[in-house]
């Protein structure tokens, strides 16, 4: 990419990884994460179908864009792009401070998650991937985008009630499983769904990844904090890697913005070719054994971390960190 202190422009679009494509409301109910379980009656079958249903429709729909005719190109986040080039935005730091509670994957995923990562980049050198320190999955975020005396202040609120939020995984076990890549024009992410009975002889699925986001909900709503998620969609993901160049999928590798369509046909074809060696290694295999790193019980080795500061791209800083198991 030409030295420049403009970053790659990326079209204009309204962010729709935060679209529920699982047919289900969340706006009918105090608790939005109260209105999945209603519907599913709190089966856990039903759950996990939800959240498939959600994945599939997610992955067909981006599929659709990313080779359709009038694709107009990766969107680039500039934020992301001015902190990785310090040399052409002396000084630049990301306005944006969050809160929010993560769940830290245990180290057979993050292994899996590094396999992943060194795939991708055969394939899209100028990928930007999240460091295998940094990878979580936010299990509820608090608000973003605040400033940080603002942040502060919520986290003296919350602060009496902490430990105990983040050592809830601790007797609260919520298990995902199944995990695929999931992809659109500025990011890729790998994810899961809520575990209803597989792999496992006689498991004990009742409490799934989506009644613990109920009830950190509900934790934190009884101190009094206001709660402004950006999304409550039925997802469980861990961000691997943000497009931060154009040029890999460009017209003879030139920083230009328009994508070769060829290019962006063999790298869908590439992720489906993850996504098929993933279901075939770590999804429950015809004897119901999953491989390590295909299962994940929310709390494993680390309780979940409540974070503050700049978050957006696996930073910021622990407030307070639950016991794992």
């Amino acid at each position: 990419m030409e030295q420049s202190q403009s970053t790659p422009r990326s079209p204009l679009v309204v962010p729709d990884m935060y679209v529920d494509l699982s047919g289900v409301s969340s706006s009918s109910t105090e608790n939005p994460y109260d209105a999945l379980l209603k519907v599913c009656n709190n089966d856990p079958v039903q759950i996990q179908l939800r959240y498939k249903t959600h994945r599939q429709n997610r992955n067909v729909q981006q599929k659709v864009k990313l080779l359709a005719a009038d694709f107009t190109g990766l969107t680039i986040d500039p934020i992301l792009y001015q902190t990785i080039h310090p040399d052409r935005y002396p000084g630049f730091t990301d306005p944006r401070h969050n809160l929010t509670f993560w769940a830290r994957p245990p180290k057979p995923l993050r292994q899996l998650i590094m396999k992943i990562q060194e795939n991708l980049v055969e394939k899209a050198p100028n990928l930007w991937l999240m460091p295998l320190d940094c990878l979580h999955m936010t299990v509820l975020e608090m608000t973003h985008s605040g400033t940080e005396s603002e942040i502060e202040e919520l986290v003296n609120v919350l602060r009496p009630k902490v430990q105990d939020i983040v050592d809830y995984t601790f007797d609260h076990h919520a298990r995902l499983v199944k995990p695929i890549v999931g992809y659109d024009a500025a990011a890729l992410a790998l994810t899961f769904l809520p575990a209803a009975g597989d792999g496992r002889p006689n498991p004990n699925d009742s409490y799934t990844y989506h009644h613990l986001r109920r009830d950190l909900y509900d934790l934190c709503k009884a101190t009094g904090v206001k709660i402004a998620s950006r999304y409550t969609i039925p997802s469980a993901h861990v961000t691997l890697a943000r497009f931060v160049d154009p040029k890999d999928f460009s017209h003879n590798d030139r920083a230009e913005d328009v994508a070769d369509p060829e290019k962006m046909r063999e790298w869908v074809e590439h992720l489906e070719g993850i996504n098929g060696w993933l279901q075939e290694t770590y999804w429950p295999n015809d004897e119901g054994v999953i491989a390590e790193g295909g299962e994940w019980i929310v709390g494993q080795e680390k309780g979940l971390d409540f974070r503050k500061g700049i978050c957006w791209y696996g930073g910021g800083e622990t407030v307070s960190l639950g016991k794992g198991f």
